[in-house]
């Protein structure tokens, strides 16, 4: 690989999430808003999305039970993407498009949140998760690519969209990393104010 290919890869990396600011900064702020909202109703959130995706659903969920920046008592978040036996038994006996539905069907409640991550929109399962969560009148965030695919037509108006204007899966994973601990920075300053110590 050459020294120009690699600088061509931060430049392009840092050029999106300049640019992207003004597009996506609203929506990453109504998604704190509704989450925070539904943890401090007792509620709780899931994610779930696949590969990358599903790296950032267990990044998300670690700075929630963990902490993101400050300490802080743990906050109710679970990945959708981690209990292999759950994953291979559903995927096994129903498919594996059902993966993550069957556990929103199971663990999901009215009033919970589902972070549902796919770069494409595309992505069956996170799909099938988002029409579970619908049906069971939770709430979505969906963090997407590429125009934002199915996801952008399931969605409602009380849920929020957060699409990367970007078609490259790189592109758009790295800005996801990013609205993650934007996420994760937003619910502890909406439960704490002001900036860690």
């Amino acid at each position: 690989m050459t020294r120009q290919r690699i600088l061509d890869q931060f430049n392009e990396s840092a050029e999106l999430k300049i640019q992207a600011t003004s597009l996506l900064a609203q929506p990453i702020a109504e998604a704190v808003d509704l989450m925070f909202g539904a943890l401090a109703n007792g509620s709780r959130i899931l994610a779930c999305g696949n590969g990358g995706s599903a790296a950032d659903c267990q990044h998300f969920a670690a700075g929630l039970v963990g902490r993101f920046e400050r300490e802080r008592l743990p906050l109710p978040a679970m990945a959708l993407s981690t209990d292999s036996s759950i994953l291979t038994a559903i995927g096994n006996d129903y498919g594996f498009a059902d993966i993550f539905a069957k556990q929103v069907q199971a663990f999901g409640q009215a009033g919970d949140v589902l972070l549902a991550i796919s770069t494409s929109g595309n992505s069956a399962n996170v799909l099938a998760a988002i029409e579970s969560a619908l049906e069971r009148d939770m709430r979505v965030v969906a963090l997407t690519g590429k125009g934002g695919g199915a996801t952008a037509r399931l969605l409602t108006d009380a849920d929020v969209h957060i699409c990367v204007p970007h078609d490259r899966t790189a592109r758009i994973q790295e800005v996801h990393l990013l609205i993650v601990h934007c996420l994760c920075d937003g619910i502890d300053v909406a439960l704490f104010g002001g900036n860690p110590e």
